[in-house]
């Protein structure tokens, strides 16, 4: 019998000829990521366990993206934590305000994850770097502080559901409409503890901010990790990016998979996660008529250069409507500068919006952003769970960079296609 993807890495990485759904191992790791909420849990789990070193400085990142810049005196603390930690044990990897991103745009934009590779991170959607082709999972605090230490971590093998993508997006369509899509067919539990493996002629047209998106999202449907099939697309990203060599694991012909699930990418429609689950998903004509209060365009999920470039195209010319707070968040620095350069920033402030500093921020609640009783918001995050932006009677709409920008003019939930209307 075959191996997935993702059984072949693991193999690999636990020096195991093969594996197979259900086994339990012990494997290498070769990246471990922390940030400003869970990074502190992990260190005091490593000093109360009596560790004193880090298996590798060069393999170890944290990054201060959740509530940096510090909103409180609580997170400054936080902050505090990881900077100490950091500098003590000379990690090569420590992203501070003035050069942090958010994590999971700021690894792949540096290199410092692969094709191959097996990624830890004590972040739910540290599933991202499977759209490199590598297994990337996330983890507890106390995983990560073990896995600090001794540059290892135990499995459960997952099986896999293998996703084959045909056909070509429809205009305004992305990774994001494509991933709430499958979401709502499987359900937010559909993949549980699952591998998503997507593959099929459809991957060309699908950039890799798609699957970066697409792979981040995984894990709200429950998968373990989600991973793309290694293609010209995935070796032209890494190319100049990651110095070193890195290995592509392709999927035997006879793999075993619990489901094999077709997706024709053309007859996808723009798409939209209603309160209060991502699975609780809808399309243009079953919008119905929803005012909003804020447009968050942002995120580990759309926080990348092609999204802001989507947001200035739509909103060029034209003008955030009255009441609409629309706040616009660069992934990271190097995406916020050419944002710059190329005009975008300027485009959406004309257009009356926001530009943050890479943050989390509204994401998850924290800051910069977060909604009053009764206010809804449409953002192109990854959840919007009961009070995920703030108070519980607020709701959130996740959606693509399309709808969001669409949605700021309008001052309601709204697809690019219904904005002829609207002159600019």
């Amino acid at each position: 019998m075959g191996m997935t993807m993702t059984q072949k890495i693991l193999a690999d990485h636990a020096g195991l000829p093969m594996v197979t759904a259900g086994q339990l191992i012990n494997a290498k790791v070769d990246f471990v990521l922390g940030n400003d909420i869970t990074g502190p849990v992990a260190i005091q789990e490593f000093k109360r366990s009596g560790f004193t070193e880090v298996f590798d400085p060069q393999k170890i990142a944290l990054v201060m993206d959740h509530f940096a810049p510090n909103k409180d005196i609580k997170a400054a603390e936080q902050c505090q934590m990881c900077r100490g930690f950091a500098g003590e044990m000379q990690l090569q990897h420590f992203y501070d305000v003035g050069e942090m991103g958010i994590e999971h745009a700021l690894l792949p934009e540096k290199g410092l994850v692969a094709s191959g590779e097996l990624i830890i991170g004590a972040d739910s959607h540290t599933c991202t770097y499977g759209a490199l082709g590598a297994f990337s999972t996330g983890v507890g605090s106390t995983d990560m502080a073990a896995a600090m230490a001794t540059g290892q971590i135990w499995f459960k093998v997952p099986p896999a559901i293998q996703f084959v993508l045909t056909g070509k997006p429809q205009p305004y369509v992305s990774g994001k409409d494509v991933i709430l899509h499958i979401i709502g067919m499987l359900g937010v539990d559909g993949a549980l503890y699952q591998s998503m493996e997507f593959t099929g002629s459809g991957l060309g047209h699908l950039t890799m901010d798609d699957r970066l998106a697409m792979a981040n999202m995984a894990i709200e449907a429950g998968a373990k990790n989600g991973i793309f099939e290694v293609d010209d697309v995935t070796r032209e990203y890494m190319k100049g990016r990651v110095q070193r060599e890195y290995k592509v694991y392709k999927a035997d012909a006879d793999a075993e998979y619990s489901r094999v699930i077709p997706i024709d990418l053309s007859a996808i429609e723009p798409t939209v996660a209603f309160p209060h689950l991502p699975d609780n998903v809808r399309t243009p004509k079953d919008f119905g008529d929803i005012p909003i209060d804020q447009v968050v365009i942002g995120s580990c999920t759309n926080g990348r250069l092609s999204d802001i470039k989507t947001a200035a195209d739509i909103l060029k010319g034209r003008k955030v409507a009255k009441n609409v707070r629309t706040i616009v968040i660069p992934a990271t620095q190097a995406i916020y500068k050419e944002a710059m350069k190329l005009g975008y920033l300027e485009t959406l402030i004309d257009a009356g919006c926001a530009i943050s500093t890479p943050t989390c921020g509204p994401c998850l609640g924290g800051h910069m952003g977060i909604l009053a009783p009764g206010e809804r918001c449409v953002a192109t995050t990854n959840r919007n769970f009961v009070g995920r932006m703030g108070h519980t009677q607020s709701e959130v709409y996740l959606a693509s960079p399309a709808i969001a920008a669409a949605s700021a003019v309008t001052g309601k939930l709204t697809a690019p296609s219904q904005l002829k209307e609207v002159s600019k």
